[in-house]
């Protein structure tokens, strides 16, 4: 069969390694799968889903030796069982389920399958098929070696890639492809690469340590990792699974879906974006690995431990590459399985060599636009596109009064203040705290407060919105990130889950003080824990983009969208319209594909309204990085109408899936919860404040003068101004050091 495009040009910075225990395995793996029942499985025509000669053919031995090459042999051997079963496995769902569109078996069949994945007490249910059968025998031979942190981790990733797949199966029986976001998000929990890091875990013998498992930069470790091994899965394996089994869960489908490209267009951009999520892992593990390392005081064995871990992602993404290119499985040219691995291009190889071979990859020459960012270019005023909002608003009656006690506030908190240290003064003054009109944000994201409730939003928005310029105007032209760690380290403190927290001594730390105490006092427990680390994130993510600034480096496209969500206080703002309701809903709930892709979602949106609006405010008066026109400017090497049209496109899509998953997905959590009527209430009274919170936000924009044309003109026009003050660094937030050397 001729092949459906051409295979791009791969960036595979490590050397793809083989295991020498790779002929005991393939015999072992072959006797396993036949003991388990695999090679006897019936379709429901009558066919075999496996034959030997398949099993054969595919070859997981040789994936698992290339993927793992350092291992010995009977490790090496419990993880081919574990690729052999969870392949067999996808298989297996696909003749039964996935062919004959049967959701309701397919989730009763998943359900059961999770029982063998017992923890300390429980017991396994009697096997009934070889799926069943090879979970029960892999489980008994894993676990004891590892700790009881790492099958809680291990149950979570097995759990979404086996559950998950009912979300393929309804958007096959629908004809519905996912956006591009929203494919990416789910793709981590259907597509198993989280699973597979993992189990690379227990192949070095070195457990990440619990403590720092689920901070940005082992998180982001993970889920480079993953879209990586994803993306490049779906460039071989498109012709598979789209042109012959059908299947639509495939990111070549999706870009050629969402952006009209044609499908060698497609490819290459899933490709790029392959590249891009590689080199975010490079400088996460070369750059944020380290500053976490002494962060958080990591003892030597601990950071060996994450160490291994970096080095067992890397042989993954070679070995694999290497395994694809090779494994009847996928499109590919017909190779010699037992040849030695392609060699690389000449040049360096290792983490953080991709620079010096830049010119022997020509696809990798558009990633040097990352750091050659060209700020305050005269960009104009960016005409708005179409956004698609469904939403009316409302306003909370107490408006005027809640803008006069957000000035008097931000008066009593010392925002108008000059900061010690800080050459050009204070951060605000009274002007731009009335300008923003972040009382008018709050009257309709919460139009049903009381006017105590709307004054805690507004000062919350106000705290925000001064500390996203702080951090960028005190640490960011200095590119100081130590003092911006140590800052944001010390605002923590200021959130005590009991006992109490120092003596304020700036704005910024009165706020928060005073902000947690009015906030925190009536919550639980847990309420409080779940708000206070919605503001960690926020605050943790001005520090992320102080990093950016200091390394001049526009964002990789997910990552952007990631971070912007905590950038823009998204859960933050969220979470304070249902403060009352904190407790109310299982925790469980929120860990959902429902309610996670509902939330961000919305989130998507009013990240991508601000990007939309504030563009020329950032990029020509400011020159900022962190806008999602930029990143696709950057990324897609296009101009900003192109790029813009994209961002709303973008925009409209999540705004529609939104209205999908409420209209398809909602009713179908509350069954599978069994969720009682208060719950229900609290969920639902959520889903209604996170419309009104969508349509508030777009309002404020587009009524607030903080983003129009004259607005600008008159606070960055003056060309003495801004001729004097030339010199200084650019970035989010340094407009405050313009504006007060101009005052």
């Amino acid at each position: 069969m001729q092949q459906s495009f051409t295979l791009p040009e791969f960036y595979v910075p490590y050397p793809a390694r083989i295991n020498p225990h790779l002929e005991r395995t393939r015999r072992h793996s072959a006797e396993w799968a036949e003991r388990m029942g695999m090679l006897d499985s019936r379709t429901p025509d009558g066919g075999l889903v496996w034959t030997a000669e398949r099993l054969a053919r595919m070859d997981y031995g040789l994936m698992c030796a290339y993927t793992h090459p350092d291992c010995d042999g009977d490790v090496l051997d419990v993880i081919t069982d574990w690729y052999v079963w969870v392949f067999f496995f996808d298989d297996h769902f696909l003749e039964e389920f996935k062919y004959s569109r049967d959701i309701k078996g397919g989730q009763a069949y998943l359900d059961r399958l999770e029982k063998f994945m017992t923890m300390d007490g429980e017991v396994a249910p009697e096997v009934t098929n070889p799926a069943e059968a090879g979970l029960k025998d892999l489980w008994e031979r894993t676990v004891p070696s590892m700790t009881s942190d790492w099958r809680r981790r291990f149950i979570t990733s097995t759990h979404n890639l086996m559950v998950e797949s009912i979300w393929e199966l309804k958007n096959i029986e629908l004809g519905r492809i996912a956006n591009p976001i929203e494919y990416i998000q789910m793709r981590r929990r259907v597509g198993g690469a989280p699973w597979s890091a993992n189990l690379v875990e227990y192949a070095v013998g070195a457990e990440v340590p619990d403590k720092v498992a689920f901070t940005r930069p082992l998180e982001v470790l993970r889920d480079t990792f993953s879209d990586a091994v994803h993306l490049r899965n779906d460039l071989f394996s498109y012709q598979r699974e789209v042109e012959e089994e059908g299947e639509n869960s495939n990111a070549v489908l999706v870009f050629e879906r969402f952006l009209g490209n044609s499908t060698q267009e497609a490819a290459e951009l899933t490709n790029d974006l392959l590249t891009s999520r590689l080199r975010q892992f490079e400088n996460t593990a070369l750059v944020e690995v380290p500053a976490l390392a002494a962060q958080k005081g990591l003892l030597p064995q601990e950071q060996l431990a994450i160490a291994a871990y970096v080095k067992g992602l890397q042989d993954w993404q070679s070995g694999g590459h290497e395994w694809h290119a090779r494994s009847s499985r996928y499109m590919n040219q017909e190779m010699d399985v037992d040849a030695p691995p392609n060699p690389l291009l000449a040049g360096p190889v290792g983490l953080g060599t991709s620079a010096a071979r830049l010119e022997f990859r020509p696809g990798l020459r558009k990633a040097v636009r990352e750091h050659t960012y060209t700020p305050e270019r005269p960009v104009g005023h960016l005409p708005l596109p179409e956004m698609y909002l469904p939403y009316p608003v409302r306003t909370s009656p107490h408006i005027d009064a809640a803008r006069e006690h957000a000035v008097a506030w931000h008066r009593e908190m010392g925002f108008y203040e000059v900061v010690p240290g800080v050459e050009a003064g204070s951060i605000w003054d009274e002007a731009r705290g009335r300008g923003n009109d972040l009382a008018h944000c709050a009257a309709m994201i919460h139009a049903d407060s009381d006017f105590e409730e709307l004054c805690l939003s507004t000062d919350w928005l106000s705290w925000g919105t001064y500390g996203d310029d702080y951090f960028p105007f005190v640490f960011g032209i200095a590119r100081d990130k130590a003092k911006a760690r140590v800052c944001a380290e010390r605002l923590k403190q200021f959130m005590p889950l009991d006992g109490t927290a120092p003596e304020p001594t700036s704005p910024i730390e009165r706020g928060l003080d005073d902000l947690w105490k009015r906030t925190a006092g009536p919550l639980t427990p847990g309420g409080r824990a779940e708000f206070r680390k919605a503001v960690d994130d926020m605050i943790d993510s001005w520090v992320w983009e102080v990093d950016n600034q200091a390394q001049n480096r526009i964002p990789d496209p997910i990552d952007y969208v990631e971070m912007r969500r905590r950038t823009f206080g998204s859960d933050m703002t969220m979470r304070l319209g249902r403060v009352k309701a904190l407790d109310l809903v299982p925790q469980a709930l929120y860990q959902t594909r429902t309610l996670h892709e509902l939330f961000t979602a919305a989130m998507d949106y009013a990240m991508f309204t601000n990007d939309l609006f504030s563009y020329q405010k950032e990029v020509e008066f400011e020159g900022e990085v962190h806008n999602m026109v930029v990143v696709v400017e950057n990324f897609l090497g296009t101009d900003r109408l192109t790029a813009r049209d994209i961002v709303a496109n973008l925009m409209n899509a999540r705004m529609r899936q939104f209205e999908h998953i409420l209209a398809n997905d909602l009713a179908d959590l509350y069954d599978e919860f069994d969720l009682d009527e208060k719950t229900r209430a609290a969920v639902t009274g959520q889903v209604e404040a996170m419309k009104e919170w969508m349509s508030g936000i777009m309002e404020w924009h587009v009524k607030c003068v903080r983003y129009q044309d004259a607005e600008l003109r008159r606070m960055y026009g003056v060309e003495e101004v801004k001729k004097v003050f030339s010199f200084l660094p650019t970035g989010l937030g340094t407009s405050a050091a313009r504006l007060s050397r101009a005052r």
